[in-house]
């Protein structure tokens, strides 16, 4: 990982850090003195986007660890790991909420009279969902310009909880002008948000465990390798391709054909133009392994050397 992208990324992590850390503040003093279950539980959530601020930062500097003998790859992995922690704990805190939302709800249709929120914790709302709205954009345009998927997850977290905030004032707005026997909308917005936080862990979830279980790139990264190859009419065939993700690096293999008069020399130059070509689309960290071996002698469609490339599903 090169010290710029290093940076950025401690850069926004920390800045989001130190959001979240008055936030957490502000939303359990309001919810304590409101006396507003939603909002205790928004603080709950901003206390965990905290910590996953902590769990990236940490991660992301394993991850920029060199390859050395035990990784061969690099440590890209760690930021894969990070995601996936940052996903679960989106998970267990979005499970928590929804059973304490869940409880307080059977409690009001039993006949329970349920405290009113105050002014405050709505006001603490109207901030939260301001400052975590701008978090989540700056965190998310960075995320995507290193092209990490830690600091993506991350910024996503960030945008849960502006909805969940959202969620929390309406909740509580609607309990304050509609009085004590609208009070059980504090815990039905609970209730919403907590459940679109659980989506939203199932979604980052998702795209880290494909991760780690060696999921091929997009076939739009598949079909942009491929279009680089062809700009080289002396590879005459492409097969073979394999493409995996190693944390915020693209590992790309493949083998290529070329006419068989072609000297060593002349293969090996093409050879590092191209891989010159694919770090320069999608990063000087890429990992390369190209195959290069001469057309089959006997096969009519490669009886041709002018023809464009075609790719092959079997060597």
């Amino acid at each position: 990982m090169n010290e710029d992208r290093k940076r950025a990324i401690y850069r926004i992590t920390l800045w989001g850090a130190g959001v979240n850390f008055i936030l957490v503040a502000l939303k359990f003093v309001a919810g304590i003195l409101g006396h507003s279950a939603a909002m205790i539980a928004d603080a709950v959530h901003s206390l965990s986007d905290l910590l996953t601020d902590f769990i990236v930062v940490f991660f992301v500097r394993i991850s920029s660890k060199p390859a050395d003998s035990d990784h061969h790859f690099g440590h890209g992995k760690y930021e894969t790991l990070a995601t996936l922690l940052v996903g679960g704990s989106l998970l267990v805190v979005g499970a928590v909420l929804l059973k304490d939302s869940g409880t307080k709800i059977v409690r009001a249709i039993q006949g329970e009279v349920l405290a009113v929120p105050g002014w405050i914790a709505f006001v603490a709302a109207i901030v939260s969902v301001v400052l975590k709205e701008a978090v989540y954009q700056t965190t998310l345009r960075v995320g995507r310009r290193v092209r990490s998927e830690a600091v993506v997850a991350n910024a996503w977290h960030h945008r849960t909880d502006a909805l969940s905030s959202i969620g929390t004032g309406l909740g509580i707005g609607g309990a304050l002008l509609l009085g004590a026997d609208w009070a059980v909308l504090d815990p039905i917005a609970a209730s919403v948000v907590s459940i679109l936080i659980i989506f939203t862990a199932l979604k980052i979830m998702g795209g880290a465990l494909n991760e780690l279980l060696e999921k091929s790139l997009p076939e739009a990264v598949e079909n942009e390798i491929r279009r680089i190859v062809d700009e080289d009419t002396d590879f005459q065939y492409l097969h073979n391709l394999r493409t995996r993700s190693v944390g915020s690096t693209y590992a790309i293999e493949m083998h290529l054909r070329m006419r068989g008069d072609v000297s060593l020399f002349e293969a090996h130059r093409h050879a590092c133009l191209l891989e010159h070509r694919l770090r320069e689309e999608f990063g000087e960290s890429t990992l390369i392994n190209l195959h290069i071996e001469p057309l089959k002698e006997h096969s009519n469609a490669e009886s041709t050397s002018s023809h464009p490339l075609k790719t092959e599903k079997q060597s």
